[in-house]
Formats: structure tokens, C-alpha cells, sequence
């Protein structure tokens, strides 16, 4: 039988990105390690959570990718913000709180209820700094879409998506896997999916990135957040980028 303590040592995005977020005691960890030993998978594009409905269970996204979408009447879909390995996902301090979007997995993802509240001090001060950074990271996006260019829009998600992978424990040689197509990185960036590959042509012949399959390896992410004016998220008082 495996403990809760072996069981969270293999957890390598949940814990590391939490465990970075704030310092996880070891009844942190083993509320961890019971609830991924819960886990449930679910397939491309079902929903985790529903715009208008009851948020019954939060939950934390163990493996795979997933999407907070708002789609229009029409059918047109706009990809709000990607939820990431180690992202809680409806936290809230309201008693009975209410989906405000639709979360929708993107690929094959596993999920597990997030411990609650009022259990575990170090928890709740992670839940309270993931939503910080959940704000900060819907800010850059609106930012993204209202007032950067095609170009920008896809350099600053990419360094997101660098930042966020990264505490996961998701990055290794400034590289990263992307299991999204450039479809729906239009629908991420408010683009065509044409644009999406024009601009990506256009970074690899920059010399700004590579993209082998789904993964993309960023060639100097510093310099092109200094380019962007892009100000990193800090962790423990360290940039991440």
C-alpha cells in the first residue's frame, strides 16, 4: 500500500506548483494525498464546471489541460484562460458560490476535490494566493486581447504559459509541451487560426521560439519579456522568468 506521503512525492505538478505558492506542512500534504488518491479522469470537451450552475465540488486539475470559455450565441468561442496541472479550479469564499463561466477539458485531463476550506491553514493561504495569481493572469489576458498586436498577443501567452508551466515543474530547458491546436489558440488570442500560424512562422524565423510537435522552447524568455514589458509574477520574492 502506498502512504499519502509516497503518493504526493509523485505528484510532481499539484505539489510543486502549490509547495511554491506557499510552504505545504505535512497535514497539507497528506489532505493532498487523499484526494488525488480520489482522482476521476474525464474526456476532451467535457465540462468540469458550468456557467450559471452550482459549484458542488472545487477541484484541483491534476493532469491535462482545460479552458474557462464563454461561447456566443452564434458559436463562437473565446477561451477566457487555460487551467493548467496543478490549478484549483472554484474555490470561493462564499457560501454557495455560482460558475461564472463554462471550464471545458481540452485534452484527456484527471481531477480530484480540492480539500476544503478551514481544514489546513497552508491550504487555505494557497487557495487564497492561486486566486491572486488566477486575477493576475485574467488581467494580462485582458490586456492581451484590448491593446497587443497579433505578434505580442502570442509572445506574452507563450511566456504565461512558461511562468505558470514552470511552477508545476512542467519546464525543462526553458522547453514546455502545448497540447493545443492553433484553433484553439485563436480562440485564446482573439485571432484567426491563419493569423495564429502566420505569426508563429514569423517567431520561429525571429529566431524567438522553436515548435517540434507540441513542444515549444522558448530561445531566451527573459529578453522577450524585458521586449514586452512584460513584468513576471514573483514567487517568494523570486521572478520567475
Amino acid at each position: 500500500m502506498i502512504n499519502a506521503r509516497a503518493r504526493i512525492d509523485e505528484q510532481s505538478a499539484i505539489v510543486s506548483r502549490l509547495s511554491r505558492l506557499v510552504t505545504l506542512d505535512d497535514e497539507a500534504e497528506r489532505l493532498l494525498g487523499a484526494a488525488e488518491a480520489e482522482a476521476h479522469a474525464l474526456r476532451p470537451r467535457q465540462e468540469l464546471l458550468t456557467d450559471g450552475y452550482a459549484v458542488e465540488t472545487p477541484l484541483i486539475l491534476l493532469e491535462g489541460w482545460a479552458a474557462r470559455v464563454r461561447v456566443l450565441v452564434d458559436g463562437r468561442r473565446q477561451i477566457v484562460s487555460l487551467i493548467l496541472p496543478g490549478d484549483v479550479i472554484g474555490v470561493s469564499d462564499l457560501p454557495d458560490p455560482v460558475s461564472t463561466s463554462t471550464i471545458v477539458a481540452l485534452t484527456h485531463v484527471r481531477v480530484c476535490a480540492a480539500p476544503p476550506r478551514g481544514v489546513s491553514p497552508a491550504l487555505d493561504l494557497a487557495y487564497a494566493v492561486s486566486r491572486a495569481h488566477d486575477e493576475a493572469y485574467l488581467l494580462a489576458q485582458v490586456t492581451r486581447l484590448g491593446r497587443m498586436n497579433a505578434q505580442e498577443r502570442i509572445m506574452d501567452l507563450l511566456l504565461e504559459l512558461y511562468e505558470r508551466l514552470g511552477l508545476a515543474g512542467l519546464v525543462s530547458d526553458r522547453g514546455f509541451d502545448v497540447p493545443l491546436t492553433q484553433e484553439t489558440m485563436s480562440d485564446a488570442l482573439g485571432l484567426t487560426p491563419v493569423h495564429v500560424n502566420r505569426m508563429l512562422q514569423a517567431a520561429r524565423k525571429a529566431e524567438d521560439l522553436t515548435w517540434t510537435g507540441k513542444r515549444i522552447t522558448l530561445a531566451d524568455p527573459a529578453r522577450s519579456a524585458r521586449d514586452l514589458g512584460r513584468v513576471p509574477l514573483r514567487v517568494t520574492g523570486t521572478p520567475l522568468v
